[in-house]
């Protein structure tokens, strides 16, 4: 077993600082950015000053809602140096997802962009919270939601009612070095740091707590499968609000002295350009990504040369886009990981020296210092290799809990400290594990997860819906899609449409099912359980989507 990190996330990097004070820390080629790491560690220390002369404790929940900006990096070291918890909402939530995490996470501060996609994100706010434009900033008074006080622009022209992120550097002029100093000898590692919502099976998104050690240790670890150090330059075009983004991508950078060369918002000649430019030696992406790289048009005018190794995750891996990636990306130690977020997220990653077959067909062994097994599912034993149960993991990476949530965090982590994945998996003799299938009812579409409860809540709300089923279709680029079988009250009627424009800016687009199916019964169990896998099959069948399934 190698060393465990005891450091906080604000401490490492101020150690990076002193050990690689030229390496580039984090680069953004199109604003001109470039940060050494004494000089982004500089910056962090700068806005973790301006947000302590706001106001923000030790503590605290800090919510950003943006996309891969310069300012959401600075946050995740910012806020860890006075020990406040950044909660990472989701890009592509609406208004009712937005209320209920500002809500449960008791968040006193959200940091924004303008807008994202289809979504004005201010507009979104404002129905959410009436009272912001008619507020003094930092005196927000919302009967919805308590807790929150601050809303900060990340842009310009901050709107009526927000504080600009620009101001927060000056207003940590008017805090001394010793007063962050004394904040920070009171913090210790193992405190909550992250908060990320993860989807329910009860049908609501749910606070992942986890700590300085959880993600400083598994970023490590990440970054040690692929062999980085501190002449490694990572493209980082998933999101940060992921763990993808903030701890398999800025994390394993941060503890190798790595640099970081995020690309804002995924756009595949984005990626290409950005990796030729930057003479980029890694990339991450789920399969999806890499599929629109290689499918570009323009794909064979750049030079990816500088490529070796790098992350595909978030959905199955096809063998064919394995071996293109490898082959026609050069990207030869590319490596898979597999996790949750409630591990930090990575429990398995494949290294860069196994063969080919077992990065494809496997889903690796455990890092370092983390146990995995697999359990019957039925009486919880320990199986042999070779036998289908559930993965459950121990170790550094399992997180803290779900925030005020105890019996949901009692269901998922067990008295030994054993986290129960909910997927079902078979670990050869070697310790490499294949993900054959989920005990919960989830649908993976194109890396987002996606858990039918929390979409039949929301159906159930329209007034002409008396019953509705959410189930996980094949997709050739998605891996899945989501189906609703919906019956109908008594006599009442509705279109395809009038079910999807109901979603429409109230869920999140990719929650939205792409086939709806308008039916009198569903398939029973003699118990009266319904079987969800018989209307997976049926729509499969009428759907004609039995073929896509092979690559899914």
């Amino acid at each position: 077993m190698s060393q465990q990190i005891e450091l906080t996330v604000g401490a490492l990097l101020d150690d990076m600082a002193r050990r690689y004070p030229e390496n580039e820390a984090l680069v953004y080629p199109e604003r001109g950015l470039r940060y050494s790491y004494a000089e982004f560690n500089e910056v962090c220390r700068q806005t973790a000053k301006g947000l302590l002369k706001m106001g923000i404790k030790k503590g605290d929940k800090v919510s950003i809602w943006a996309y891969n900006v310069p300012e959401w990096v600075v946050l995740q070291f910012a806020t860890a140096k006075i020990g406040a918890v950044l909660v990472t909402v989701n890009t592509n939530y609406k208004s009712a997802e937005l209320e209920y995490i500002l809500n449960q996470s008791d968040s006193t501060t959200l940091f924004m962009v303008n807008s994202f996609k289809d979504t004005d994100y201010v507009a979104t706010l404002n129905t959410v919270v009436p009272e912001l434009p008619g507020s003094a900033p930092g005196l927000l008074s919302c009967a919805k939601l308590p807790f929150l006080k601050h809303v900060v622009f990340i842009g310009d022209n901050a709107p009526s009612g927000m504080l600009s992120f620009a101001t927060l550097a000056e207003m940590g002029k008017l805090v001394s070095d010793a007063e962050l100093e004394s904040v920070e000898a009171t913090l210790d590692c193992h405190e909550t740091i992250n908060m990320q919502y993860t989807s329910g099976t009860t049908g609501f998104p749910k606070g992942v707590m986890l700590t300085h050690y959880n993600i400083v240790n598994n970023g490590f670890n990440i970054g040690e499968c692929m062999k980085f150090t501190e002449k490694d330059r990572l493209c980082i075009p998933v999101p940060f609000f992921h763990c993808f983004g903030c701890v398999l991508g800025v994390m394993a950078c941060v503890t190798h002295g790595s640099t970081m060369v995020p690309v804002e918002i995924f756009e595949p000649l984005a990626v290409l350009r950005t990796i030729e430019a930057e003479k980029c030696t890694a990339v991450h992406g789920v399969p999806t990504m890499f599929i629109a790289e290689l499918e570009h048009p323009d794909f064979h005018k750049f030079d990816l040369t500088s490529l070796r190794s790098g992350i595909m995750a978030g959905s199955p891996c096809p063998i064919e886009v394995m071996k293109k990636v490898i082959r026609d990306m050069h990207a030869t130690d590319i490596t898979i990981a597999y996790g949750q977020t409630e591990s930090s997220p990575v429990i398995t990653q494949t290294r860069t020296d196994d063969p080919i077959e077992l990065r494809v067909a496997t889903v690796g062994r455990a890092l370092p210092n983390v146990a995995v097994k697999i359990v019957d599912i039925e009486t919880g034993e320990t199986l042999p290799p070779g036998k289908q149960g559930e993965l459950c993991t121990q170790g550094y990476l399992v997180m803290k809990g779900y925030y005020k949530m105890p019996d949901e965090t009692a269901r998922a982590i067990d008295s030994d400290n054993w986290l129960h994945t909910g997927d079902l998996a078979i670990m050869d003799e070697n310790g490499y594990c294949k993900i054959t299938g989920r005990i919960k009812q989830m649908i993976i579409r194109g890396g987002e997860n996606i858990y039918p409860r929390e979409i039949e809540e929301f159906l159930y709300t329209h007034p002409k819906v008396s019953d509705i089923q959410v189930y996980g279709v094949p997709d050739r680029k998605f891996g899945e899609q989501v189906m609703a079988a919906i019956i109908l009250k008594k006599g009442a009627e509705m279109t395809e449409d009038e079910v999807r424009d109901f979603c429409k800016d109230r869920i999140a687009n990719y929650k939205i099912p792409k086939y709806v199916k308008f039916v009198d019964g569903y398939p029973m169990t003699a118990s009266g359980k319904i079987q969800k896998f018989k209307l997976r099959e049926m729509a499969m069948k009428e759907l004609q989507l039995e073929n896509a399934s092979e690559t899914a």
